[in-house]
């Protein structure tokens, strides 16, 4: 799975990642965009404006141009919004390359921003922000990142709120997209079936009409661990949803394979020891995982579950023990050996599709890592991994001060978690 890279004049980086006898190509366009470059009166903008980049361009003026184009292709195509980026993509029959390309690079480039659909837009996201609150393992997770960070950026919701969709403008959607939308802050990957010289010079025509502007920056995460704490949402849930975790660190720090392999541990697979403990050993829930999740300024591991209301006292106690557990004791070598089996198993087998592989390569590079790893040398990071490191990184992590618990369910408030967080 070897790549290439290649930055134009403009400053616009292009990853090639030929697939020999792949039968698609994937096409995705990332930029340096997403809710951690916002400010309160803008906060889901990077969100917004990646819905109206479908709602028409200069050649194709109306959204069902558009997609009709792409769905005579047989194509899968979308777009999505994080904290710090903000990427496009369609992935089609190898055959199709140039109208993949082509529809891409437009919906990037050449959006219109018609100010009705704008007005339209607004109802749309509002409801799909009342969808993620009628899902409490999605709002859980926002609870979770807004108990972390607070009124920051980083504690906001992607989407944003009601009251900021609704006061977004046409303008203000055009003023961000100028700041951000810049050849500098771009990347461009795509990976499959292609004639990789031919593919260069097709890029390059594409996207010569990039803004090349300088980046406006995003503001630095402030981080403020203050002891452990808990934060409630009261809702009529069958379930009880929750998120314990720790702060942990960013994507650049040297113990990212030690993480991944700690995280293996405690919940990679349905063998793994939490979901060994909670769902068959406990019979609390059905759902259980374990994520180490990385930002470039900040990060934190945590572990979601759907669970009983009447074990979710049993359930955090079992999860802060098996904390504790990987601090005490080191991983036998059978368990650690299974475990970088999985995570390296389970990488590759993700890593089959066009899409995945495009994405794999375009986030370490828009996110800027030194170095871009391939597939075999992040395996062998994870390889390299012992079980006096996941020790001594349990170690680290998991105090007392650095717990932080997100509940969705029926509870009153989070005071009432405050003797169970605790070692």
């Amino acid at each position: 799975m070897h790549f290439n890279k290649k930055v134009l004049p403009s400053g616009l980086r292009i990853i090639t990642a030929p697939m020999k006898d792949n039968p698609t190509v994937t096409v995705l366009v990332m930029v340096e965009a997403g809710s951690k470059y916002e400010t309160k009166d803008t906060s889901g903008i990077s969100h917004f404006l990646e819905h109206m980049c479908f709602k028409g361009t200069k050649t194709r003026p109306t959204a069902l141009a558009i997609t009709k184009e792409l769905d005579s292709i047989g194509a899968h195509y979308n777009a999505f919004t994080g904290h710090e980026y903000t990427g496009y993509f369609a992935k089609a029959d190898c055959r199709h390359l140039e109208t993949v390309l082509d529809v891409v690079s437009d919906l990037y480039l050449n959006p219109t921003l018609p100010p009705p659909e704008v007005e339209r837009e607004k109802g749309v996201i509002i409801e799909e922000i009342n969808m993620y609150e009628d899902l409490p393992q999605r709002r859980v997770q926002d609870l979770f990142m807004e108990l972390l960070y607070g009124d920051q950026p980083a504690g906001w919701p992607v989407t944003g709120s009601k009251e900021s969709v609704a006061a977004a403008t046409r303008d203000k959607i055009a003023a961000y997209r100028g700041k951000h939308y810049v050849s500098g802050a771009t990347a461009v990957a795509v990976a499959g079936g292609f004639d990789e010289d031919k593919l260069l010079k097709q890029l390059e025509n594409r996207f010569t009409g990039i803004s090349v502007g300088s980046k406006h920056p995003k503001t630095r995460v402030n981080e403020r661990s203050d002891g452990p704490k808990a934060l409630v949402k009261s809702k009529e849930t069958d379930q009880t949803h929750l998120v314990l975790g720790v702060r942990t660190f960013d994507i650049y720090h040297k113990a990212r394979p030690v993480l991944k392999v700690l995280a293996g541990v405690l919940g990679g697979g349905m063998s793994s020891r939490l979901f060994q403990k909670v769902r068959e050993e406990m019979a609390a829930g059905y759902y259980i995982g374990v994520s180490p999740e990385f930002f470039t300024d900040h990060g934190f591991l945590e572990v979601a579950a759907g669970v009983k209301h009447e074990k979710v006292y049993d359930v955090i106690k079992a999860v802060l023990a098996e904390f504790k557990r990987l601090a005490d004791q080191a991983v036998p070598p059978d368990e650690l050996r299974k475990v970088k089996d999985y995570l390296i198993g389970t990488m590759y087998l993700a890593l089959e599709p066009s899409d995945a592989i495009a994405e794999y390569y375009a986030v370490q590079e828009i996110l800027r890592q030194p170095k871009i790893k391939n597939p075999g040398e992040t395996a062998a990071e994870v390889e390299s991994v012992t079980a006096s490191d996941v020790k001594a990184l349990a170690g680290e992590l998991f105090k007392d001060d650095r717990l932080n618990l997100a509940l969705v369910g029926r509870l009153k408030d989070g005071g009432e978690f405050s003797s169970v967080l605790k070692f």
